[in-house]
């Protein structure tokens, strides 16, 4: 039996040490707050004090952070990942993060012996849950064909895109993406809501037309119902849409419209909103119709 270390147990995180579990990998974890694993643990999950000695235990050591200081603190700081891995290990960051912190990790840790993989997704809770995310995989292609066994334990959808970084850039890509359909989900629903159509029948209407997507299905009835309980947080998507960013300025890319939705989404976290779903986007341009 494989062993994995897994270090970030959060809300996803947790789904997919499950779904591990579930194919037969005996997953080991590290988490800040032990006791928000005690659910994973008493489903076979074994926990470790130190990041050390969980990656001691592994033979691939998956990380699931929150942010670039994170995956920083995690791989660098004395005694984690990069000082703990014994060569031949692989090490995968899922965490969406700087397509150039991943390349700084392959590098530093292919110095060291160590097969490097970046591996965001993209899905949701739910398609953690279900295991049926997209991974976007950059690194090494015999390290990705290594790990297909793991990945299609959380995912359904699996793509190789090059080298390091480029599984990064392949999310920044995705974040760019759904950043202009948010905004032009929220624009449609004011504009009808100006008008006096009723919302529900419009969004049943258009759902399975050209203007149906992913971002409609999942967020525009809670838009519509006032619904903006987090399905994925909006700090994390200023985050990601930041990233994507400081990556377009790097190569001298201009995106308009990536910029002004992540001043939006700025706008609402001044106000304290980090902790709501992104869907909480449809309030700024409620708030500008006034």
């Amino acid at each position: 039996m494989q062993k994995i270390g897994w270090i970030g147990v959060g809300i996803m995180g947790k789904a997919m040490v499950r779904n591990l579990m579930k194919a037969g990998y005996e997953v080991h974890i590290y988490a800040r707050h032990p006791e928000k694993v005690e659910d994973v643990t008493a489903e076979g999950a074994v926990l470790h004090g130190t990041i050390g000695d969980c990656v001691r235990a592994s033979k691939v050591v998956i990380t699931m952070v929150g942010f670039p200081q994170d995956v920083e603190e995690v791989y660098f700081t004395p005694g984690n990942i990069l000082d703990s891995a014994a060569q031949g290990t692989i090490l995968m960051d899922m965490t969406t993060t700087s397509p150039t912190l991943a390349q700084r990790i392959y590098r530093e840790g292919t110095a060291r012996g160590l097969r490097v993989l970046d591996a965001p997704v993209t899905g949701g809770d739910s398609g953690a849950k279900a295991g049926t995310l997209s991974i976007l995989v950059g690194g090494d292609r015999a390290d990705f064909d290594a790990c297909l066994s793991i990945f299609r334990a959380m995912g359904t959808n699996i793509t190789y895109f090059g080298p390091a970084g480029c599984g990064q850039h392949a999310k920044m890509a995705n974040q760019i993406m759904i950043a202009g359909t948010m905004s032009g989900i929220c624009e449609a629903l004011n504009y009808a809501k100006k008008e006096g159509l009723d919302l529900d029948t419009l969004l049943a209407a258009v759902s399975t037309g050209a203007a149906g997507s992913a971002q409609l299905n999942a967020f525009g009835s809670k838009m519509v119902h006032g619904d903006f309980a987090p399905v994925f947080f909006l700090k994390h998507f200023i985050k990601d849409m930041n990233l994507a960013d400081e990556e377009a300025s790097k190569m001298g890319l201009a995106l308009p419209v990536l910029k002004q939705v992540l001043a939006e989404y700025r706008t609402l976290e001044a106000k304290g909103m980090g902790d709501l779903g992104t869907q909480a986007l449809f309030t700024y341009y409620a708030d500008k119709e006034k």
